[in-house]
C-alpha cells in the first residue's frame, strides 16, 4: 500500500480478520500505532452490507483506545465514494485534502490504475480522522 503517510507491506501489519465458516477470510484490517494515533492502512471486505467493515473498524478502535490512542486516522482516494461515505457514516470527518498525492504514489507504484472502475479520475488523497472518547 502506497500513501502519502508511507509504504506499507498490509500483511506485515497488525490487524484483524474474519473468517467463514469455510476458513475464508471474508475481511481484513491492518494499522499501525504512533504516536496516540491510530492509522487504518486497508480495510477489506469480501461480502458487503454483513457488518464485516464495522466490525473490524471497532476492533481497531478498541484496540487503540487500550493503547492509549487519542485518535484514528485514515486516507482514501477520491474515487472511492463507498468508502467516504462508510467512514462518514461511523464517525469520521473530511480533515485534509491531498492534492496530486497519487500521482506521487504511482511514482512508487506505477500500476495504481488512472481511472477507477466508477469512471473518477484517481488523484487525490482524502484524511478522515475520528477522535476517541
Amino acid at each position: 500500500m502506497v500513501i502519502s503517510s508511507g509504504v506499507f507491506q498490509c500483511d506485515a501489519l497488525d490487524g484483524y480478520a474474519v473468517k467463514g465458516e469455510d476458513g475464508a477470510i471474508h475481511g481484513f484490517i491492518s494499522y499501525v500505532l504512533e504516536d496516540q494515533e491510530c492509522e487504518i492502512i486497508s480495510l477489506d471486505s469480501v461480502i458487503e452490507n454483513k457488518g464485516i467493515g464495522t466490525a473490524l473498524l471497532n476492533q481497531v478502535e478498541q484496540t487503540a483506545k487500550e493503547k492509549g490512542c487519542h485518535r484514528m486516522k485514515l486516507v482514501t482516494t477520491n474515487d472511492n465514494l463507498h468508502a467516504m461515505g462508510f467512514y462518514q457514516k461511523r464517525g469520521y470527518q473530511l480533515h485534509e485534502l491531498y492534492i496530486n498525492a497519487v500521482d506521487k504514489a504511482r511514482q512508487i507504484k506505477p500500476e495504481i490504475p488512472l481511472i477507477a472502475e466508477n469512471g473518477i479520475p484517481i488523484r487525490d488523497e482524502i484524511l478522515f480522522i475520528k477522535k476517541l472518547i
